[in-house]
C-alpha cells in the first residue's frame, strides 16, 4: 500500500531540527524529553503522540523503542555529545540520535 504522508506528519517533519544536548537539558530537568530508538522514524512517533494514539505509543514503551530520557543516557550523551534531532510534541519533546553517514 502506497500511502500518502499526512499533513499533520508533513508539518511535523518540518519542525524537526538538529539541536545539542545542551539546548535539550532544560528539558531533560524537567521530565519532558522523550527517547525515540534510532530503528523507529521519529517523525511518525511524533505523529502518534500527537494524535494521543495511546495504543501505539504503548507498544512503543513496552518495546522499548520510546522511552522518557534516563540518568545514564542523559549522562552518555553528555559525554559523547552525538548528533541529535528533535521535534516539539506538547509537553513533550521528541529527541533521537542520528546516524553518522558514512563518506
Amino acid at each position: 500500500m502506497n500511502k500518502e504522508p499526512s499533513t499533520l506528519y508533513a508539518k511535523l517533519l518540518g519542525e524537526t531540527a538538529p539541536i545539542t544536548w545542551q539546548e535539550l537539558q532544560p528539558f531533560f530537568a524537567r521530565g519532558s524529553l522523550l527517547w525515540v530508538d534510532g530503528e523507529q522514524d521519529l517523525v511518525e512517533v511524533a505523529e502518534a503522540v500527537a494524535e494521543n494514539r495511546q495504543e501505539r505509543v504503548a507498544a512503543w514503551l513496552e518495546a522499548g523503542d520510546v522511552a522518557v530520557l534516563a540518568d545514564a543516557r542523559a549522562e552518555d550523551l553528555v559525554n559523547r555529545d552525538p548528533s541529535l534531532w528533535a521535534v516539539v510534541v506538547a509537553p513533550w519533546v521528541l529527541v533521537q540520535e542520528r546516524a553518522e553517514k558514512e563518506h
